[in-house]
């Protein structure tokens, strides 16, 4: 499927809907039942409220290999309380009627495993966008592809700095939604820059599709979404949000923590 035409409505709208504000979408991230069922959701809706675009809702894995080591003590969390497949299907089915458009991240496995058309069908059913797989393939991806399709779900795939210029025609060509562009090589994580090779992975990845382009990897404050978003069409935030979390001195705190960096990377971002 051509991915200028964009799939998931949600996704379009909030894209669509930042560009008319002359502005990068700001996209966050937090595992479902981190730090537990309830307050993953109530998390999320914050970041709703704040101003957030989209959320991806991880699903905790075991064996997170893209993930730093914010991100996994949030897993490492999130599965000690139970949390499954179906649990992060529910947080999902508990956000989606908030005005932000609702992703899944996840790994292959955990999918696989679940069944390719039976997640897309589930996903669907509770107002999901789309499903970025960090560790998934273009060319492994077929099925999938075609169970998101069938579904009108977003299928999203990364574009590292180390991609060739063929390597993002594949990449590109095969995203639906946008196109997950990684400012740097290497694990995910609070940074105090960047990267410069974000911005030159932008331009390439313009000159071979219309789609948008979202980067994420180390975007943590106001001034780095400030900057990421004078070049980007959005901004991925995850462990800045989860980090606040950790750093919380209960559920009440976190949610209030949460809601505060989620306004400050709205404000940096408006006005571009």
């Amino acid at each position: 499927m051509n991915p200028e035409a964009a799939v998931a409505t949600g996704l379009a709208k909030a894209f669509q809907r930042a560009k008319a504000e002359s502005r990068a979408a700001i996209i966050g991230y937090l595992p479902a039942g981190f730090p537990d069922q309830k307050t993953s959701i109530r998390i999320i809706q914050e970041m709703i409220n704040s101003g957030v675009d989209m959320v991806e809702v991880g699903i905790p894995y075991s064996d997170p290999v893209m993930d730093g080591p914010v991100i996994c003590q949030a897993a490492e969390i999130a599965l000690a309380q139970g949390t499954t497949t179906d649990h992060a299907l529910d947080v999902v089915a508990a956000v989606a009627s908030g005005d932000a458009a609702i992703l899944v991240m996840s790994y292959w496995n955990l999918i696989a495993s679940y069944g390719e058309q039976r997640f897309a069908t589930e996903l669907a059913a509770r107002g999901g966008a789309g499903v970025i797989t960090p560790d998934l393939t273009p060319e492994e991806g077929g099925d999938w592809i075609a169970a998101c399709d069938s579904q009108s779900l977003a299928h999203i795939f990364l574009a590292a700095p180390s991609s060739s210029e063929q390597r993002l025609r594949v990449v590109a060509a095969a995203s639906t939604g946008f196109v997950y562009a990684t400012a740097l090589m290497g694990v995910t994580g609070v940074r105090t820059g960047v990267g410069d090779s974000a911005p030159e992975l932008v331009q390439r990845l313009r000159s071979v599709t219309q789609a948008p382009v979202a980067v994420g990897l180390g975007v943590s404050t106001g001034d780095q979404a400030r900057t990421v978003g004078q070049f980007a069409d959005g901004v991925i935030v995850g462990s800045a949000f989860v980090r606040r979390v950790l750093e919380a001195d209960n559920a009440d705190h976190a949610v209030a923590q949460v809601g505060e960096l989620a306004a400050e990377l709205v404000a940096a971002v408006a006005g571009r």
